[in-house]
């Protein structure tokens, strides 16, 4: 038998991201709620950041095994989903998490309200870069605190924060929300932006929040950096240690978002506590069996999983692009670097928001999500979610390209 070349590596395992799963009548929102969202229930459904791709395997081996039991009682936090935290985010982003820093908690979003809750008085400034995550508003919105804009600036059609008017806006704010990789624009950010970013923060002694939810959903030739592995830098050290909040989940990773499960990383212990006394007043919890072994199995073994799900991803996106600049050319996507999701710029079509929303829902039969709701600078856009069969974009595609036509 011939010897293996020393730099042989062996082919991922290969897992059908094309094969057709139907979703309707699962009360998924994504399919189940087009009625309601649209006001018609078959449009081609693009909209929810979620996939249509079966979990990894080993999720579902998880929870299969954990039904066997009979008994689903409260349950504990085991040892090992913590330790499934510091393994993946130390392998996969070189960044190592004490246990003591991890606070469980039920999502993203109520981990971003309770920061807000706890860590700022009513009316006290929280910075938010739009046009980003609906959530995000609402967040500030919700919890009376006073919401401050920092529109990132579109150049030549990349996205970049306006770093001026964010130094301007710190002087009079609390807490700045943070979302990288960015949805929905794709901005994967690069370490010079991120230390630009800290060093403001800093000067202002903001606490900084950020949302790394799409962290290991990054194409070829592209890196996100985790903002806590700036720590092994002297000039960030302290700021990161007192100031720094990370929320990470395997959700969008391992498409497991409705099983309801995420983490805080909170190394300053004044803000933990802080934190988990806003969560006991509204004595929120989040002990589901199901979820608990599922994030443990998908953080353990699903990394083969994740590297064939970007590979298609990328093929997806790659895809969406070629069609449009072909075939659609008044529509075109950015170069989206991180996510499953793809900024549509509509403009060239000339209708307003209004009249986008009508034209590809009624008369393409497609669901986007529209750019509006992100933010005022969001009109014109539309967000498109890659998640799905490559034969779905295309059937979506060639319906836009008839109508357009």
């Amino acid at each position: 038998m011939p010897q293996q070349s020393p730099l042989f590596i062996p082919p991922p395992m290969t897992f059908d991201f094309d094969f057709p799963i139907d979703r309707t009548n699962t009360d998924s929102e994504k399919f189940d709620g087009r009625q309601r969202y649209f006001g018609r229930g078959d449009i081609i459904p693009l909209w929810v950041a979620d996939m249509d791709f079966a979990v990894p395997p080993c999720v579902s081996e998880a929870i299969y095994k954990r039904a066997q039991h009979p008994v689903l009682g409260y349950t504990l936090y085991p040892e090992s989903l913590y330790q499934s935290v510091i393994d993946w985010f130390q392998t996969r982003h070189q960044w190592r998490i004490e246990r003591d820093w991890i606070l469980m908690m039920p999502g993203v979003v109520p981990s971003l309200h309770a920061c807000c809750l706890a860590l700022a008085n009513e009316q006290e400034g929280v910075i938010i870069q739009p046009p980003v995550y609906f959530p995000f508003f609402s967040t500030v919105t919700n919890t009376k605190r006073r919401l401050l804009l920092n529109p990132l600036q579109q150049i030549d059609g990349n996205y970049q924060i306006d770093f001026a008017e964010l130094d301007q806006q710190a002087a009079e704010a609390k807490i700045l929300l943070f979302c990288t990789p960015h949805n929905p624009v794709g901005r994967v950010w690069k370490s010079e932006e991120l230390r630009q970013l800290l060093r403001i923060a800093m000067r202002h002694d903001l606490i900084l929040v950020s949302d790394d939810i799409h962290a290991d959903i990054i194409f070829p030739g592209h890196k996100h950096t985790m903002l806590g592995t700036f720590a092994s830098e002297p000039e960030f050290a302290d700021f990161i240690q007192r100031n720094l909040i990370t929320a990470v989940a395997p959700s969008k990773t391992f498409n497991i978002p409705g099983m309801g499960l995420s983490s805080l990383i909170v190394p300053d212990a004044q803000k933990r506590k802080k934190i988990l006394q806003t969560m006991e007043l509204l004595h929120v919890s989040n002990h589901n069996p199901f979820s608990i072994v599922a994030f443990e199995a998908a953080y353990r073994d699903g990394a083969d999983w994740l590297d064939a799900l970007l590979q298609y991803l990328d093929g997806n996106k790659q895809f969406v692009r070629q069609f449009l600049a072909e075939r659609i050319p008044k529509i075109s996507a950015n170069d989206a670097e991180g996510t499953y999701l793809l900024w549509l710029d509509c403009r060239q079509l000339q209708m307003d928001d209004h009249q986008l929303r009508d034209f590809f829902i009624h008369r393409c039969g497609v669901g986007f999500s529209a750019g509006i709701i992100f933010g005022k600078v969001g009109s014109g856009f539309m967000r498109m979610n890659l998640g799905a069969p490559r034969k779905t974009l295309q059937t979506a595609l060639e319906a836009i390209e008839r109508e357009l036509k």
